[in-house]
């Protein structure tokens, strides 16, 4: 049966303009929406029925957000651990988690259209006046708690970890430190005396401190009063006359006065800390650092004072500086390369000592500072999270799992308790935090249809909140995990209506359209004007000037719609900067791809089975798919025909590079890494394509559909094709190709092989798990299973 790809154009809408749709009746190699999965993850089944039935509200004009530094919320033994702490503590302490009162789900979103008209339900005007009063005052509250949820501090949620223990209150500068406040008029009063004073240091730092008390809307106005330019101006002059203290308590008044970053008093602050900095302690020296970040002022030579500092003072670091270090080297987007041994020395050293929050705050500052970590020290921290991940909070397990995916670690443990513990916090996760946990699946491939469904089923309700590069992530990880959703179509056409409101960011960052176009061609969507205006010159500029490589991303998506979308007639790239992308893959596959044991093997085996190199061709098919094929062609009567007469010499390269298949080798082929799962532990159901179930492999090529000029040497030419042909593609894969432990292709190698058979190929599988064992066995056992997969007798009946 032949799946038909189509892609309408419909009216110029203010939503998704078009889409491609796909027969419903899918092949047996497609997407895990069939019966049976659907039979064993009752969960998931439930999760569709429920969320078919949902109305989903549109977001109203007016909705705004409101201000609280949480950004997501604590597991249950996390909130009930600190209940006793002040109403200031974030992440999460003024809602409950998973496992408690739900007492905020009783209402949807906030809306009249959320519960029945109540005068209509009532008969007394006045009962019916307060119980709607009273209902619309929860239906506020919980909106106000919902949309608390999705706010995200950059500058505050990552120094929660500070709440945990008293002796960061000399470490950092807390902004929300509660102060004795001034009457507002004490203000005009100090600023009056200026100009009479003695300009002594210790008079000056009074008064900087008492301004700092001020109420804050007097505050905001100091920074335009003369009379305060004045103070600075006479602080600046005698700078050098402070001492140490007072000029720290300057520096930490300039905090909540919201000193501008550029301002001069900050330079002369800057430069003149710069030159006490040896005479200074470490507490002193992060403080003062803590303060720059709550200034939001880049002090690179100040940090790397510190840095050097620290370095030489190792020994003397307690656990909370040591945090507050990394916190900080985090936060300057700076990695020192002398620490990095020390600070993986000093993590094994504390690690049963950190708090759970402090984990996390390590985890970010090494994420945000790009530090390597080994994969033993990952480990360790990782083994530690997956006992105790209920005690932690949700913002902290997400930076964890942001190093867990930076430094691809399987651990899996962890990631099965995730997958218990994730999917009841998803509801009250802020839309980043579940855009960072669904990018940890699909980098580390890891397959969890629960955690899966439960963001597609919460995602169509806070699209809003997305930003481009959150809908970008999130229709790459399930394209990636080639995972369609109960409510796909909710949730797909959410995601692409996002794409169109977010259009004007993608001329600034064309990386996430790129990225999100890709996701949804894994999952054969196909959103015209998108495509039209990823493809489109001036698009296509802007991808060649990004400190990022896109070239790759960008033929991909071109060739694909070529091959998929027939009826496409939009922007197309050009022939020649194919070619080019054609070439610079190619290049990469002779130095990394073709030369791999299993593919070398592989091709010497096929070539003195079918009587020569002429016989079979290792090449990429398809090079926009990145990955290798070896063809055979097959007359009607079962016997091989030669083709590969134009580059002898490559086969014989192959032959000749003597790659030697030891022991180890072979262990790392087949297992991976010593620590990685088998493929039966992980228990996931297979779903790799059948090789005889090919849509379209009777099916002639319609090359046609392609631009002029732009199809590649390795590319089929239909003209060439001889009647009743069958042409092989063996895909020779490896455990990269599917996800993790599993048999489950992952979206690119789903792509690959759909566009094969839409091109006539028949796929013919050669897995990892059936080949990479043969690899060791006798050469009449490897040719015996490669005639098998060859000269399948359901192939030589499609030839007839």
């Amino acid at each position: 049966m032949a799946t038909v790809l189509m892609c309408r154009r419909f009216p110029r809408l203010s939503r998704v303009t078009a889409f491609s749709t796909t027969a419903k009746c899918k092949a047996k190699s497609g997407s895990s929406k069939s019966k049976k999965e659907k039979q064993d993850k009752p969960g998931a089944a439930k999760t569709g029925t429920e969320s078919g039935a949902t109305v989903q509200l549109l977001k109203p004009q007016d909705y705004s957000v409101l201000y609280n530094p949480a950004a997501y919320a604590k597991g249950r033994a996390g909130s009930e651990q600190h209940v006793g702490r002040d109403s200031s503590q974030a992440l999460g302490d003024t809602f409950t988690g998973p496992g408690t009162a739900q007492a905020p789900q009783t209402f949807p979103a906030a809306s009249s259209q959320a519960l029945p008209p109540v005068r209509n339900a009532l008969p007394k005007a006045k009962s019916s006046t307060l119980l709607e009063q009273t209902v619309l005052a929860m239906l506020y509250k919980e909106k106000a708690e919902k949309e608390k949820w999705e706010v995200h501090d950059s500058k505050e949620d990552p120094r929660m970890f500070q709440k945990g223990r008293p002796e960061y209150r000399s470490l950092s500068c807390d902004s929300a430190e509660p102060a004795q406040t001034l009457p507002a008029e004490d203000g005009d009063s100090i600023l009056q005396s200026v100009a009479g004073c003695e300009g002594s240091p210790g008079i000056l730092t009074d008064y900087f401190l008492k301004l700092s008390r001020l109420p804050a809307e007097r505050r905001a106005a100091l920074v335009s009063d003369p009379r305060f330019s004045a103070l600075c101006h006479r602080a600046v002059a005698a700078i050098r006359l402070f001492s140490t203290p007072d000029l720290i308590q300057v520096l930490k008044a300039c905090v909540p006065l919201a000193v501008p970053a550029s301002h001069p008093l900050l330079d002369a602050c800057e430069a003149e800390f710069c030159r006490r900095a040896w005479d200074m302690g470490l507490e002193q020296l992060l403080l003062v650092a803590d303060c720059w970040r709550c200034l939001d002022r880049t002090v690179p030579s100040y940090l790397g004072i510190v840095f050097s500092y620290a370095n030489l003072h190792w020994k003397d670091l307690t656990l909370p500086q040591f945090v507050q270090l990394l916190y900080i080297i985090g936060e300057g987007r700076r990695s020192p390369a002398d620490l990095a041994q020390k600070v993986e020395s000093t993590i094994l050293k504390h690690l049963d000592s950190f708090t759970l929050e402090e984990l996390g705050a390590i985890c970010l500052g090494l994420f945000k500072s790009l530090g390597g970590i080994s994969d033993h020290v990952m480990r360790r921290i990782a083994d530690r999270v997956s006992l105790q991940m209920e005690d932690m909070s949700t913002y902290a397990l997400v930076n964890v799992l942001k190093m867990l995916r930076y430094t691809r670690m399987d651990h899996l443990p962890l990631m099965r308790e995730l997958g218990k513990v994730i999917p009841a916090r998803i509801p009250t996760t802020n839309i980043q935090g579940i855009m960072h946990i669904t990018l940890t699946y699909s980098a580390l491939h890891f397959f969890d249809e629960d955690v899966l469904a439960a963001v597609a089923a919460l995602l169509p309700s806070k699209v809003s909140y997305c930003r481009s590069k959150d809908a970008a992530k999130f229709l790459w990880s399930f394209g990636c995990l080639d995972y369609e959703p109960p409510n796909e179509e909710e949730f797909y056409s959410s995601l692409i209506k996002q794409l169109h409101a977010k259009l004007h960011e993608f001329s600034k960052f064309p990386e996430h359209l790129l990225t999100a176009l890709l996701g949804l061609a894994f999952v054969r969507r196909f959103p015209e004007d998108l495509v039209d205006f990823a493809l489109g010159e001036e698009f296509v500029q802007k991808t060649r000037c990004s400190k990022y490589e896109l070239s790759k991303d960008l033929f991909t998506l071109g060739k694909s719609v070529e091959i998929e979308c027939p009826t496409y007639q939009g922007s197309r790239l050009p022939p020649q900067l194919c070619q080019e992308f054609t070439e610079m893959v190619s290049s990469f596959a002779e130095r990394e791809i073709y030369v791999r044991p299993e593919i070398v093997e592989a091709t010497s085996l096929l070539e003195s089975m079918l009587g020569g190199p002429e016989y079979v061709k290792s090449h990429m098919i398809l090079p926009h798919t990145r990955s290798s094929d070896l063809e055979v062609r097959l007359a009607a009567d079962g016997h091989p025909i030669p083709f590969n007469f134009k580059d002898p010499v490559a086969a014989k390269k192959m032959k000749d590079m003597g790659v030697s298949l030891t022991d180890d080798l072979m262990s790392q082929l087949i297992q991976g890494r010593a620590h990685s799962q088998s493929p039966v532990e992980a228990g996931n159901e297979a779903r790799i394509p059948r090789q005889e179930g090919g849509d379209g492999a009777g099916t002639p090529c319609w090359g046609g559909a392609l631009a002029a000029g732009a199809r590649s040497h390795t590319e089929p030419k239909p003209g060439h094709w001889q009647p009743r042909e069958v042409r092989l593609a063996l895909q020779v894969s490896n455990r990269n190709h599917f996800c993790y432990g599993s048999k489950r292709l992952l979206g690119l190698h789903c792509l690959k092989r759909r566009q094969l058979r839409l091109l006539g190929y028949v796929v013919v599988e050669i897995p990892y798990w059936e080949w990479f064992p043969l690899l060791k066995r006798t050469r009449s056992e490897k040719l015996s299973y490669l005639h098998y997969k060859v000269f399948c007798p359901m192939l030589l009946t499609r030839a007839g």
